[in-house]
């Protein structure tokens, strides 16, 4: 029996994956972590940075575990926006992802240990352009935030096993190339513009004029019913949705999907049999939530979600 944990969004909490790895059974040697079962392996969901105070010591964590043979991790919303953010255009010379107001207050935690320009900074953000943007198993799927399989079959295509050359990173950081739309899918889910004039505020009072949807269902009869990360729903339209919504469904037949990026509440719930998200808000004040996949068994079972506290 081999089992997975699956380890989503940690945004710079170190304490918080430490509880986690120890109630999972690993333990701290003097190099890395260890599992007394030899087979244990980690998956982690990406998010590693940003919000939390101590971004280096999870990289530090991860790193190790994914050195010692471990762990695999995957690209993160916020891992692609730090590349970005630390890369210049070759054409205009100027970053890739701007450096406004929010762009720095999204960042700030992570630039308090990695300041633009230090050679730490640089070796991390090298780290961070080799990781993959979906990890498949014979199994399950993990990716960050959506499992598109169209856009998947695309990255698959065009990169292999899902991880960007230096040259289509680039690419993946203007918006009007194909790779552009490809990465921000899986990296950071499918949106729908509400319509006009219709907006709402997110968590951080930034207002916002698209809404992520729930890709993995195809239940939904109103906006409410099909929107994620809204905080007061009331501000959605409850006309019609638009027909072209559920083209990308997850079909039910298909593997198991873990993804985080979405910022769960209150008790975890599978979203759809064959389809769970483990990020509660662990980068702020809510719990790391893992699951504990066992080899041959493809249900998903919440008595296998393990809640960290």
């Amino acid at each position: 029996m081999c089992v997975t944990d699956i380890i989503p969004d940690i945004h710079g909490q170190a304490e918080k994956l430490r509880l986690a790895l120890q109630n999972l059974g690993w333990q701290r040697t003097a190099m890395t972590w260890r599992h007394p079962e030899p087979d244990r392996q980690i998956v982690f969901l990406g998010d590693f940075i940003d919000r939390g105070p101590e971004n280096a010591a999870v990289i530090r964590i991860v790193r190790e575990l994914m050195d010692a043979g471990r762990a695999q991790a995957i690209m993160g919303n916020h891992e692609l926006n730090a590349i970005h953010f630390h890369t210049n255009d070759p054409d205009k010379g100027t970053p890739l992802r701007v450096h406004d107001k929010h762009n720095l207050e999204q960042h700030e935690s992570f630039l308090r240990e990695f300041p633009l320009g230090a050679s730490q900074t640089q070796d991390v953000v090298e780290w961070m352009r080799g990781l993959p943007l979906f990890i498949e198993t014979e199994g399950f799927r993990a990716v960050h935030a959506a499992w598109i399989q169209d856009a998947i079959d695309d990255l698959r295509q065009q990169t292999g096993a899902g991880v960007l050359s230096e040259e289509q990173l680039i690419l993946a950081g203007q918006k009007g190339e194909e790779l552009y739309d490809l990465v921000e899918a899986v990296a950071k889910g499918p949106e729908a513009c509400l319509p006009h004039p219709y907006s709402f505020e997110d968590k951080s009072g930034r207002v916002r004029y698209r809404v992520r949807v729930k890709w993995w269902s195809d239940v939904a009869q109103n906006w409410g019913q099909v929107a994620l990360s809204v905080p007061d729903i009331k501000q959605l339209p409850d006309g019609p949705l638009p027909d072209d919504l559920f083209v990308g469904i997850y079909p039910g037949q298909e593997k198991p999907v873990f993804f985080g990026h979405y910022w769960m509440s209150g008790e975890p719930q599978l979203q759809s049999a064959n389809a769970l998200c483990l990020d509660y808000s662990a980068g702020t004040d809510g719990p790391l939530v893992t699951y504990r996949h066992v080899t041959g068994l493809p249900e998903l079972n919440l008595e296998n979600v393990v809640i960290h506290r």
